[in-house]
């Protein structure tokens, strides 16, 4: 017995304990804990604390930086095309598909409001959507009909014929322009972001993966390994499709979009964003380079996954829409690929809600999180106490 004893001290005794000084600042117990600190994450936080400014909010993040969707994505800022449009209403009719479209316009504004473009790459040159077929234009004037009540504008979705041939694009019959959308830098907006939740006071664990989270009468505790926990009085899950751990009964469906960028292309003609597909497919310049994303509705089940690697089959598929629609006269060389991980579910409406009486979600944003989190943001502040 003895023996048994001295073994388990022993153990106790060899095994990494935490400081005073870390237990009572880094570890210390919060008003409110973000997990993931995307696009979600940070205007949450930045929302709780200019409403709440004595909350104190501590965001957890399992990376060195923040992941997922935010970092590894095209850099759209997204409206929406009008085959996207389209289909949206048709799944989930117009109240549904309006509220979404004047959430990612007022997202839009909100990032213009707190940021220069020159500090984030901003760039509303316009969106376009090829078209190779007539049947969405048949459409087009009920759809600017509900668009007028959120844009102010009488045609936001317009013909234009004469920029297929300025693009340079090939394979396509139709070109549909959109004034609303436009790109911008992710990661300048991720770091401007950050740059803004510390001067609110908002602190953070990078590098620190949760590996539960257990609600008690007490409050919450996040458990980031078997011998530490930081406690709060609020947990707010922001980790979208990476969620599911803790959220088992939100249906959240993996989504990897695969994504290449070109070398430098000479006398590249494109300029602006494009879709394709209902929105399956996305392209704009960054520079004079071509990035293009998408097509995983080739292969869904393998896209379903949270898995960062890209595919030979859809990176093959990517390259040879890339050479026939975007740039069908150019000699071209792929510079880098990498793939990001969205979630998706039955509709396009996020899931953002209070789950338990401390937790609460902000998840699902269908791969329009640049647009939607600065507005999902506020609509957590105000569900918190």
């Amino acid at each position: 017995m003895m023996k048994r004893r001295e073994e388990k001290t022993k153990a106790n005794y060899s095994s990494p304990m935490n400081s005073i000084w870390e237990l009572e600042t880094f570890y210390r117990r919060r008003d409110v804990i973000i997990i993931g600190s995307g696009f979600t994450g940070l205007w949450t936080a930045i929302s709780i604390k200019e409403k709440y400014p004595d909350l104190s909010v501590l965001i957890i993040e399992r990376n060195p930086i923040p992941l997922g969707a935010s970092t590894r994505n095209a850099g759209f800022a997204c409206f929406g095309s009008l085959t996207e449009i389209i289909a949206d209403q048709g799944k989930m009719g117009w109240d549904k598909t309006l509220e979404l479209i004047k959430m990612r316009f007022e997202g839009l504004l909100k990032i213009q409001k707190y940021f220069k473009n020159s500090e984030i790459d901003f760039d509303l040159s316009g969106g376009f959507e090829i078209l190779n077929n007539e049947s969405p234009l048949e459409k087009m004037q009920e759809v600017n009909e509900k668009m007028k009540l959120i844009t102010g504008i009488s045609a936001t979705y317009s013909l234009q014929q004469d920029k297929i041939k300025a693009f340079g694009l090939g394979k396509s019959d139709f070109l549909i322009e959109n004034p609303c959308e436009g790109s911008l830098h992710s990661g300048k907006l991720l770091q401007k972001l950050l740059e803004k939740c510390q001067d609110l006071k908002v602190e953070f664990l990078f590098g620190t993966p949760v590996t539960d989270v257990i609600e008690e009468n007490t409050g919450m505790e996040v458990r980031l390994s078997e011998d530490l926990s930081v406690h709060a009085e609020q947990v707010i899950h922001c980790t979208n499709a990476f969620s599911s751990q803790f959220l088992e009964n939100e249906e959240i469906i993996p989504a990897r979009g695969q994504i290449l960028v070109t070398e430098p292309v000479q006398n590249l003609k494109l300029k602006g964003t494009f879709h394709y597909d209902e929105g399956f497919y996305y392209f704009r310049n960054v520079g004079n380079r071509v990035l293009l994303g998408g097509g995983r509705n080739q292969d869904f089940k393998t896209e379903e996954t949270r898995d960062f690697q890209t595919t030979e089959f859809l990176q093959n598929h990517l390259e040879n829409f890339l050479k026939e629609v975007i740039l069908p006269d150019h000699d071209f060389k792929i510079g880098l690929r990498w793939s990001g991980i969205m979630a998706m579910g039955s509709e396009k409406t996020p899931i953002v809600k209070q789950v338990s009486e401390r937790q609460f979600c902000a998840v699902r944003l269908s791969g329009m999180g640049v647009a939607l989190a600065p507005k999902i943001g506020e609509i957590i502040a105000d569900k918190i106490n």
